[in-house]
């Protein structure tokens, strides 16, 4: 004679205690990643890449252009990447900030990515006899708090400086980080160009 057999399933108790290794691991994995520090990583990567791309861009237009024109007006503009409206503006150039000497320079939201000289840098890209490097200025992924790219040249020297804030632990590490790596003066921004002392 046969006995058939029912087929046995988890217990409640089994259940709940795979349920709960579930649940730990998952916490560790959080914990380890920090998805936050990880997105704002992202974000620093994205800023110091911007500002490279502008900084060839600018480079490329001194070379190209006869009689080039990097800054309108007074040689200590500091010109930001975002409207007034939505912030209020610093330079954040250490230099030019103990001078007094200068004037922060926005630009309206609809103008801020134009490469034509109106947008938050003053110079017509389109002037490269190969063209524009890029289709439109780059801005900070946020554009908010203090979240904005900063330029600053000397139209006399023929010299600028880029910056950006950065907010990953990981870049604004006061030993290797980028901010402190990168031949500027401040520990919590990103700097690039032709002369970082402004």
């Amino acid at each position: 004679m046969h006995i058939k057999s029912e087929p046995k399933g988890f217990t409640l108790i089994e259940l709940l205690v795979v349920i709960a290794i579930v649940a730990i691991l998952a916490v560790v994995v959080v914990l380890t990643l920090n998805p936050a520090e990880l997105l704002r990583q992202a974000r620093d990567s994205n800023r110091i890449q911007d500002l490279n791309t502008v900084k060839v861009g600018l480079s490329q237009y001194l070379a190209d252009v006869g009689s080039p024109s990097i800054t309108s007006g007074a040689a200590y503009n500091c010109y930001v990447s975002g409207p007034a409206t939505t912030f209020t503006p610093n330079c954040g150039f250490t230099a030019i900030a103990a001078s007094g000497l200068y004037t922060v320079v926005t630009t309206t939201a609809a103008n801020s990515r134009k490469i034509d000289g109106n947008g938050w840098i003053p110079t017509n890209f389109n002037q490269i006899s190969s063209g524009s490097p890029f289709g439109q200025l780059p801005v900070d992924p946020l554009q908010s708090g203090d979240n904005f790219y900063r330029y600053v040249a000397s139209s006399t020297a023929l010299t600028f400086e880029l910056k950006a804030p950065l907010e990953s632990a990981k870049f604004t590490n006061a030993t290797n980080g980028v901010a402190a790596t990168d031949g500027g003066t401040s520990s919590t921004a990103y700097e690039t160009g032709t002369s970082l002392g402004y």
